[in-house]
């Protein structure tokens, strides 16, 4: 499981960069995302746009780090594929996540990176 963090100003963004989120690797997922955010970060988005396949493992793992974060903060989610957005609208998870066609739309214009960190 490949997670990096970007940090913008008060927001902070996960880019997962595996090609897949689903059981197999779904505990990992949560286990890396949660190292990444153990801060006091305002807002996270979830970067999606190298995920080619989730499953309900996978949207599990989704679910799980936004119940983490708590309702103090934030969580986006942006650059679904085409795949990963159909399971999002099946299970109707599109109406309880704010979702962004990129993470530049996410930011806005003009948010430049203040640092990186990887967790593998």
């Amino acid at each position: 499981m490949e997670l990096i963090r970007e940090d913008f100003d008060d927001t902070a963004v996960i880019r997962c960069l595996n090609e897949r989120l689903d059981a197999v690797i779904a505990v990992q997922f949560k286990d890396r995302f949660r190292d990444l955010a153990d801060d006091n970060t305002a807002r996270y988005v979830l970067d999606m746009s190298n995920v080619q396949f989730m499953d309900s493992s996978g949207l599990g793992a989704v679910v799980a780090v936004y119940k983490f974060l708590g309702p103090d903060r934030r969580f986006d989610i942006a650059g679904q594929t085409p795949t990963v957005d159909r399971v999002f609208k099946l299970t109707r998870m599109d109406s309880v996540f704010t979702i962004y066609d990129s993470v530049e739309t996410a930011l806005g214009s003009g948010a430049a990176p203040a640092n990186r960190a990887e967790a593998r």
